[in-house]
């Protein structure tokens, strides 16, 4: 017998037949085992139905990888009896006279499963979120609302997909409809209640802040607040603008994209130079400014003589450009 098994194993290491395109290359036998013994059940994964899976564990080391069948979808069984497996057998070549067969008559078929609980599919959204909806716009957390009833699933590699997600985004509450496949196989179809978080720094009042300060770093910290909730939160403070505040800010709470503004060069009241321009004929005037205007800005002067309005482009905090 050990003679055997060694004359075997180098044979099937020589020549391994492979399933290849529906068929199986012919493999080289220097012995043959003295009986297969047939398993009641088994369980098999997506790759398909083989040899080795369906016989005894002390027979099916010594074979050669031989593919009998598709796997039956999960949750589905097939039946395979001695007759057909020896018909698939006598395909490749490695049926004999000599093999005999034991045990049960027939073997039952059945996807192998394994459980998908609360942590590992609360991961698996959450990583989808992140990479399809939120990606550099903050980190997502996710609260279920309920507990989530662990599931059996195929035990094979799969994606998830996101069924009917908002076109606008997630919601403080939501409930997020998902599929799980394996290739073509739909695996399960799901829904959870949930809470969603966006977490982000932003800049946060130390100290109460008053409308029209100049705004400074040194008042502002940064902190970690959920965006979702927040969604107009300043971002990055621009370092060539000055800005001021354009509404009170109490100590602690975030600045918005509201709460500032750039802060004018020039302010209503101000009586600053105007260029008059009309065609080739540039005239010089002391207008009145009836709105304060950063630079780059169109804003409305008057002529404190004639009491007419002009719309003027601000150049800096001592002139103003008024194109007729």
């Amino acid at each position: 017998m050990a003679g055997w098994r060694w004359a075997f194993t180098f044979c099937s290491i020589l020549l391994i037949p492979t399933y290849i395109g529906g068929g199986f290359a012919r493999p080289c036998f220097a012995a043959e085992p003295s009986a297969f013994l047939l398993r009641t059940n088994t369980t098999v994964n997506a790759e398909g139905i083989f040899l080795s899976q369906v016989l005894a564990a002390e027979v099916a080391p010594e074979l050669p990888v031989l593919r009998l069948a598709d796997a039956p979808a999960f949750g589905q069984a097939v039946t395979l009896t001695v007759t057909e497996i020896q018909a698939l057998l006598r395909k490749s070549s490695l049926e004999s006279p000599a093999i005999r067969w034991t045990g049960a008559d027939r073997v039952r078929v059945t996807r192998r499963a394994r459980t998908l609980d609360e942590a590992e599919i609360k991961q698996l959204l959450t990583v989808a979120l992140q990479k399809e909806v939120t990606r550099d716009k903050g980190e997502v957390e996710l609260r279920f609302a309920r507990p989530w009833p662990t599931a059996t699933i195929a035990d094979d590699s799969f994606v998830l997909n996101f069924l009917d997600l908002p076109t606008s985004g997630p919601t403080p509450s939501m409930t997020l409809r998902f599929e799980l496949r394996h290739g073509r196989e739909l695996l399960g179809t799901w829904q959870v209640a949930a809470h969603v978080y966006i977490w982000r720094e932003v800049w946060v009042a130390q100290t109460v802040l008053k409308r029209g300060e100049l705004l400074s770093e040194s008042n502002l910290t940064r902190q970690r607040r959920d965006v979702l909730v927040l969604r107009d939160a300043l971002g990055a403070l621009p370092a060539s603008v000055s800005l001021e505040l354009a509404e009170n800010i109490q100590e602690g709470a975030p600045l918005l994209t509201r709460s500032v503004r750039p802060r004018p060069v020039i302010r209503r009241g101000d009586l600053i130079e105007a260029s008059l321009q009309d065609g080739l004929l540039e005239v010089s005037l002391r207008v009145e400014v009836l709105e304060d205007g950063v630079a780059g800005q169109i804003i409305r002067v008057r002529n404190p003589q004639s009491k007419r309005e002009f719309r003027g482009k601000v150049q800096n905090e001592q002139s103003i450009l008024i194109a007729l």
